[in-house]
């Protein structure tokens, strides 16, 4: 399976995940936009740009940047509050909504149990940004 399918995949599953909860899911129409979908929440809208996880060592990892090659070169873009309102992710039938200002540098990870060297400064939780616990904030 190729990394867009995989995409498409997680898409799909973020995508039910808010109808789930009662939210309206706007598609764009195109590939030409930052974000992904809009989703409605209590008469507010919301940018959502879904990200593939991959789990490692206790812990979920996804990229926060796009990437495309330009003149050979590869260039990564990073989102900002003005791109999107919220990265997504699914892992284990679980989605994941986090907001873009806590996601700096080129990737961002969920932790479910603690690191090996027993650091908790820093460390974002899994179950803190599990999708029906962040809906309820915005409510």
């Amino acid at each position: 399976m190729t990394s867009k399918q995989l995409g498409n995949i997680t898409e799909v599953e973020v995508m039910l995940a808010f109808l789930q909860h009662g939210c309206q899911v706007l598609t764009p129409y195109g590939d030409c936009e930052r974000y992904d979908f809009v989703v409605e929440i209590q008469n507010q809208f919301y940018k959502i740009q879904v990200k593939t996880a991959h789990e490692e060592d206790g812990k979920i990892s996804f990229n926060t940047a796009s990437t495309h090659y330009a003149d050979g070169k590869c260039i990564h873009d990073r989102y900002t509050k003005a791109d999107i309102d919220y990265f997504a992710t699914t892992y284990h039938g679980m989605t994941y909504l986090i907001p873009v200002e806590e996601c700096g540098g080129r990737s961002k990870s969920l932790r479910f149990i603690p690191s090996k060297n027993g650091q908790t400064r820093n460390v974002s939780w899994a179950k803190d940004y599990e999708i029906g616990e962040v809906i309820k904030t915005l409510s």
